[in-house]
């Protein structure tokens, strides 16, 4: 059998295709500001205490971050033949076919999609609390949500260099603060001193530990997204590799360490009691009692930061899955032009910034509260999109390397593939089973989300049909 390209596939349009030269550090704070790390700390982590096994979190981070480098090392190798925009869609076709590489961009953009208009929500309701707090009009959710959008559209519009300096200072800014506090904590010590108990099997299997993996898992999403901006990378085949490595290992770290850090701060017996009393302030009243108020409305402050970096950052990797698309013929041909200047995919941002505006009028004027419903069904369906798509991207990736024999090192092509997508599918298994707790919401509603993602999958193999049918068309 041939040795497969290695070399993107060359845009249709004008003959302009992506450009940019960011490094290994600028794709990291990329994919780093999607997992948007204060807000995962300081929203999701107080619920993870209050409702899963408590103060054996910080060892979920662990495991998830294991199962992400084993999937990463057959991912990462990947990289090296298959350089493309569409990431996730482009493995998938390349070990799979072209139609079930349409359904995963499916499940793609679906992924995305929904993340970024559940943070468009939280983000929205987080800058209109800090305006009424600092003595500010109560202004309507979605009218905030549309200035961000704003602010979004034309950063998204420009080159992608642009793009990754403003998301690592906000990314710098945000981890920096935490680091602060997390350090404070472990040099002062809490009310019950220090404890290793949170990284032992019995305080991972204290209460409810599939649930704590879960919210982990949605704690990652984006971190994926470093072959998305291979095309606009310095030495691709060796900055995504690399990229890939060191995100989730900073990801996995900084999570388990400030997490460890909150157990201290309240104590391994009281955790649970303390995040089920104060959901959304635990780690505010925490920075607050270490660190002073002032403090803590600065961390107030960079959680909107943060929900703007991975606006931003997930705006960025929609709009190259669109460009992707485009360029293969699978969408309108328009998506597939560059800007002649930026070397962005333009046409993608736009039709992206429109499709995020639809979505959010939807919930507008359905009367939805932005929070308990936008940003929790939409982060809930996000999660179980993304791992369909990575259970789908494990196999593509085995595959691939078993039918091309491009690279023989096994560890690198079968055993590392292999345990991951174990990992991947049995995470998988756990979101399913308890995935009316993850979006807040009913067995009818979680059936209509799970159904949705069945839905977009079958939406892709629809176009995948059609594409061919009209292809043999024009050969004919």
């Amino acid at each position: 059998m041939a040795e497969p390209s290695t070399t993107p596939v060359p845009a249709t349009d004008t003959g302009h295709t992506l450009r940019g030269s960011i490094g290994i550090a600028g794709i990291v704070f990329l994919v780093v500001a999607a997992a948007a790390p204060l807000t995962a700390i300081g929203g999701a982590l107080p619920v993870m205490f209050a409702i899963s096994n408590g103060p054996g979190v910080p060892l979920a981070y662990v495991v998830v971050a294991i199962v992400l480098l084993l999937f990463s090392v057959g991912y990462a190798t990947m990289s090296h033949h298959v350089v493309d925009a569409g990431a996730f869609y482009a493995y998938v076709t390349r070990g799979l076919g072209p139609a079930t590489g349409l359904g995963a961009a499916g499940l793609a953009l679906l992924t995305y999609t929904a993340i970024q208009a559940g943070i468009y929500g939280l983000a929205a309701t987080t800058l209109q609390g800090l305006i009424t707090h600092y003595g500010g009009p109560s202004l309507p959710w979605w009218v905030l949500a549309g200035v961000l959008l704003l602010v979004v559209a034309p950063l998204g519009y420009r080159s992608i260099n642009l793009g990754a300096r403003v998301l690592g200072v906000m990314l710098v800014l945000e981890m920096s603060v935490l680091a602060v506090l997390a350090v404070t904590i472990l040099v002062k010590g809490g009310p019950e001193g220090y404890s290793a108990g949170s990284f032992s099997p019995a305080g991972f299997f204290h209460g409810a530990p599939g649930i704590a993996i879960m919210f982990a898992v949605a704690s990652f999403i984006g971190f994926e997204a470093t072959a998305i901006y291979g095309e606009e990378a310095r030495s691709p085949r060796r900055t995504i590799p690399a990229a890939t490595y060191i995100a989730v290992l900073l990801i996995g770290v900084f999570y388990a360490v400030c997490s460890w850090a909150m157990v201290i701060a309240y104590g391994p017996s009281k955790v649970e009691a303390a995040a089920g009393g104060d959901t959304a302030g635990l780690v505010f009243s925490a920075a607050a009692r270490y660190l002073g108020t002032a403090y803590a409305d600065i961390m107030n402050i960079l959680l909107l930061t943060s929900l703007f970096a991975a606006l931003l950052a997930f705006h960025n990797a929609i709009a190259r899955y669109l460009y992707a698309l485009g360029r293969q013929g699978a969408g309108p041909e328009a998506l597939a032009r560059t800007h002649r200047k930026h070397g962005s995919p333009h046409i993608g941002s736009l039709t992206q910034s429109a499709s995020a505006a639809v979505i959010l009028a939807v919930f507008v004027l359905a009367g939805t509260d932005p929070v308990l419903n936008l940003f929790t069904w939409m982060s809930g369906l996000a999660t179980v999109s993304i791992l369909a798509l990575m259970v789908l991207t494990g196999v593509a990736i085995i595959v691939f390397f078993a039918r091309n024999r491009v690279d023989t090192r096994r560890w690198h092509t079968r055993v590392a593939p292999a345990l991951g997508l174990a990992g991947i599918v049995g995470v998988t298994v756990l979101v399913l089973v308890n995935f009316t707790t993850l979006i807040s919401g009913s067995v009818a509603l979680a059936s209509i989300l799970l159904a949705l993602v069945v839905l977009f999958f079958a939406a892709g193999l629809v176009v995948a049909r059609f594409t061919r049918a009209s292809r043999a068309r024009g050969l004919s």
